[in-house]
């Protein structure tokens, strides 16, 4: 299971990734592995010496008891030099923690892939729709050659 935040590389240029954790309830899990997640428009918030993403949208698992608010704060585990590194990044002007991909690793824990991002401007954007559009034809010429 692997969901991805495709409006990130729209709107970011992505200079660094790093693969951190993420504090779930039970419940929240299944609903993982059910595909049940968005990360459209969620980011990351620094708080402290915590980091927390905001906007992630679990849906509720249908079986359980207890519902839990889908677009709650959920905190993010990271070693303290990781912490460190990434606090010291976004206090610079500009940058923002944006989550790029969520998924299972090989041992069956949720994982997501967090992207130190810096806003494209308009013309940056339509630059890559160009680019985008220049490497779709070349591809379509190599397989009608």
């Amino acid at each position: 299971m692997r969901v991805e935040n495709r409006k990130a590389r729209y709107e970011y240029h992505i200079l660094e990734r790093c693969e951190v954790g993420i504090v779930l309830k039970g419940q929240e899990v299944k609903s993982i592995r059910d595909g049940k997640v968005s990360l459209s428009d969620s980011y990351c918030k620094v708080v402290g010496d915590e980091v927390y993403v905001v906007g992630l949208h679990i849906s509720p698992y249908p079986h359980s008891r207890d519902q839990l608010d889908p677009k709650r704060n959920r905190k993010l585990l990271l070693h303290r030099s990781e912490l460190n590194r990434l606090i010291g990044k976004v206090s610079e002007r500009g940058f923002t923690l944006i989550p790029l991909v969520l998924y299972l690793n090989s041992r069956g824990i949720v994982k997501l892939d967090l992207g130190i991002c810096h806003g494209k401007k308009k013309y940056d954007k339509r630059e890559s729709i160009k680019q985008r559009d220049i490497e779709r034809e070349i591809r379509t010429q190599q397989k009608v050659a």
